[in-house]
Formats: structure tokens, C-alpha cells, sequence
């Protein structure tokens, strides 16, 4: 059996389980790339090896993603987003469009310095209480902010676009001018999309709850009826006094975090060091804070370290780059001169199956190098790959970034890809063609 099939099959499965539910994630990106590894003709100890290969590559996000949930869970303790919330809720006046407006407007912004993790951690935080209590569905959530920051992503700072220059040999701010009315246009789209989705969920909770009146009633009762005991210790631990102060450490570190100064994770670590004793004084409450949170940060700090050696094994037994180039060598040679634009068509559903390495790095060049043969200059190969691929970015389960997504906001893998996939394909699919009719592509 050649590489290439054993990778595109173990893949398959991870994606289905994924998908299905029935299994933990661990386990999903666990047994799979194993028994794939050792249907390879790898050993063992070889499989160990691209463990800790595939570790390394995620470490620094399961260390900040530990951090970062206690970190944001403390502030939401102390009552920091309360404030934030109720004005979002007066500004919106319950009005769910202009949630989802709202939406991709803080998440476009968010995304300007090019890091998922840090737009998730920007965004989820402070908007996932605001579609609780407006009985939205947070998936909804997830969907504007990917999509948003997919668009976003091809600033020449973000990952794409300096790995096709290097690929293109050429300067990254020449490749991204051609792409900027691609973006304008992506975001009237996304917009698009936000306002079509509003009038879709709020038809949904007047459906479910009779109106959005009797749905925020639900939502006070089940506040007074079953989490009277949260609510107080809510109350008890809300430093009020102490607002000010952690605004401005929460964004003394986010700062930190988009500067790049130190390691994400330590940037977390520093500010869960000082957060706590700031507000809580004796050793058993801040370490009563700590437990609180600490389930949800090591369990999908567990699922991140899954995905390490998941990875590790497609990279090490060189899987990603045989199904690269397995799939572009069997493409019929009457599409040739098409080649281009119907990879970039498929662009999301290969980030379900490649990395962004393994894209960029691996399936560009043999992209490349069949469409010139046809007369299909680089660049308009590299356009096609990027606007196909890079807006399904925060949808793949192979970036780290959507796992620290799911974990903020408590969501599963398979549950987002089911609500998301279909809009963000749809949507790369209209950029791709959009591109074409304006010469871009």
C-alpha cells in the first residue's frame, strides 16, 4: 500500500471520527497515525521519534493554552467582562444581526496582527458570555471569527503568504497588493454572511423560545433557579474596586502576546502570577481559582499534545508530501491549464487533510510546476492556492489555533466542522471565482 494511501485513510478516519463524535478526540488522533505509522513499516520506536517531533511543534501552544484559560477564567471570576457584556447587550438592544455584525468587526480588527491564537483569545472570551445570554449559538460564533480572520490572513505578516513567497522566491508586500480587493471583497461577503446568519438565528430562538423576550427570560430564570450558588460565589469573587487594575494587566499581556517580545505561554504564566495575589489573598483562594480552571486548560492541553503526535507522524513518515504529490500527479492532463484554479476550489477541504506546511511547502511547487508547463504564470498559481485555501485556516482540525478556539469557548471539533465547513468552502469557492472574473487569478 503506497504512502500516500495509507495517509489519505488515516486521515479519513481522524476527520470521521472527529466528525462522528462517538470517540475523544484523543483517541481519535491517537490510534489512527499509530496504526497507520506501523502499516508504513515504521517501528515502534520510530513512532516514538516522531513524537517528540511532533511535540515540539506544539508545545508552546498547549503550555499558553494551560495559562491562557486560567487566566481569562480568573478575569472572568473578578467580574472584568461583566461591564464589557452589559454594554454589548444594551448597544445590540438584543438585537442578534447586530451581534453577528458586531462579530466579525471585533474579529477582523482582532486578526490584524496576523496570530489565531491570539484573535481567539482577543474575541471568545469577551463575546461568548453575550451569545450565551442571548441564547445564540456560540458555533456561530466560532464561524464569523474564522471566517473573519481567514480574510484577514493574507496580510503578508500572517503564515501563508510568507511561506509562498519564500516558495516564489519574491517580496511578500508584492504578493499581497493584488490580494487586497480580494479582501475588501471577502469582507463585504463576511458581512454578508453575518447578516444572513443573524436573521437565520434569530428566526431559530424565536422558534425555540416564542420570542427573543421569552428567550432572555429563560435565560434570568435559569440564572435565579439553578446557579443561585454560582451566582453568589460569582458575587464573592468580583473585585469590582479592582476593575481597572486587571483591565490594564489583561492588556499589558495581551500586549506582550502580539508583541512577541517572550513566549506566549510565559506572557500567561506572568500574568496568572500577578492576577492572582492582586486579587485574591490568601494561598487556599488563589489556589481555589487555579483548580477551578485547571480541568478545562488540561484537558484540552491533552487533546493539543494528541494533535502533536498526529502531526509528527504525517510529517516524519513523509505522508503530507507523498499525498502531495500523489495528488497533483494524477490529475488528467486536459484540465492542465486548470489545474490551478480547481485545487484552489478544493483549497478547504485539502486543509482538512494537509498542513499548512504540507500545502504551501509540498503542493504548491508540483501545482506550480504542472500549470506552467500549460502556460499558467506562478503567481496566478499562488493566488488560486491562497484565496481557496486560506479562509478554511481556523476550520482544519491540523491548526493549533482552533483547538485553543474550542477550548475557550468548550466546543467540540466535530460539531464546529459540521456547522462551518459548508459556509467557509462556499465562501473561498465565491473568493476563488471572484478572483478569476477580476484577473487576479
Amino acid at each position: 500500500m503506497s504512502l500516500s494511501l495509507i495517509g489519505i485513510i488515516t486521515i479519513i478516519i481522524i476527520v470521521a471520527l472527529l466528525i462522528s463524535g462517538k470517540v475523544s478526540p484523543i483517541v481519535a488522533m491517537v490510534i489512527p497515525p499509530i496504526i497507520g505509522a506501523m502499516l508504513a513499516g515504521y517501528s515502534f520506536a520510530e513512532v516514538g521519534g516522531f513524537f517528540e517531533s511532533g511535540i515540539s511543534s506544539v508545545i508552546n501552544v498547549a503550555v499558553m493554552f494551560m495559562f491562557a484559560i486560567i487566566f481569562f477564567g480568573i478575569l472572568q471570576d473578578v467580574g472584568l467582562f461583566d461591564p464589557l457584556i452589559n454594554k454589548l447587550v444594551s448597544f445590540s438592544n438584543g438585537n442578534i444581526i447586530a451581534v453577528t455584525v458586531g462579530t466579525v468587526l471585533v474579529a477582523t480588527v482582532a486578526h490584524l496582527d496576523g496570530s489565531g491564537a491570539s484573535t481567539f483569545l482577543l474575541t471568545i472570551p469577551a463575546l461568548l458570555p453575550l451569545y450565551k445570554r442571548l441564547k445564540m449559538n456560540p458555533y456561530l460564533l466560532l464561524l464569523l471569527i474564522a471566517g473573519s480572520a481567514g480574510i484577514v490572513n493574507m496580510i503578508p505578516w500572517a503564515g501563508p503568504l510568507g511561506r509562498t513567497a519564500s516558495v516564489l522566491e519574491m517580496d511578500v508586500t508584492e504578493l499581497w497588493q493584488p490580494l487586497i480587493p480580494i479582501q475588501l471583497i471577502g469582507f463585504v461577503l463576511i458581512l454578508s454572511l453575518a447578516v444572513y446568519m443573524g436573521i437565520r438565528e434569530k428566526k431559530r430562538i424565536t422558534k425555540m423560545y416564542g420570542s427573543l423576550e421569552a428567550a432572555a427570560a429563560i435565560e434570568v430564570a435559569e440564572d435565579f433557579h439553578d446557579q443561585e450558588a454560582e451566582k453568589a460565589a460569582a458575587n464573592h469573587l468580583a473585585r469590582p474596586k479592582l476593575i481597572w487594575v486587571n483591565a490594564i494587566l489583561a492588556l499589558l499581556v495581551l500586549g506582550v502576546l502580539v508583541s512577541g517580545i517572550i513566549p506566549a505561554g510565559l506572557a500567561f504564566l506572568i500574568g496568572v502570577s500577578i492576577i492572582l495575589p492582586i486579587n485574591f489573598r490568601t494561598v487556599d483562594e488563589q489556589m481555589a481559582r487555579v483548580k477551578a480552571h485547571a480541568p478545562g486548560a488540561m484537558t484540552m492541553a491533552s487533546i493539543i499534545i494528541a494533535a502533536g503526535l498526529f502531526l509528527g507522524v504525517l510529517n516524519g513518515t513523509g505522508m503530507l508530501t507523498a499525498i502531495a504529490e500523489d495528488a497533483a500527479s494524477i490529475l488528467p492532463a486536459f484540465i492542465g491549464p486548470f489545474v490551478h484554479i480547481i485545487v484552489g476550489i478544493f483549497g478547504v477541504p485539502f486543509d482538512l487533510v494537509l498542513s499548512t506546511d504540507a500545502y504551501y511547502f509540498a503542493l504548491l511547487p508540483v501545482v506550480d510546476q504542472i500549470a506552467s508547463t500549460y502556460g499558467v504564470a506562478s503567481l496566478s498559481t499562488a493566488y488560486a492556492m491562497i484565496i481557496g485555501n486560506i479562509v478554511g485556516t481556523f476550520v482544519s482540525p491540523l491548526a493549533p489555533a482552533v483547538w485553543l478556539a474550542l477550548g475557550l469557548a468548550g466546543l467540540e471539533m466535530g460539531k464546529h466542522l459540521r456547522y462551518s465547513l459548508f459556509w467557509l468552502w462556499g465562501l473561498s469557492i465565491v473568493l476563488v471565482l471572484t478572483a478569476v472574473v477580476i484577473g487576479v487569478i
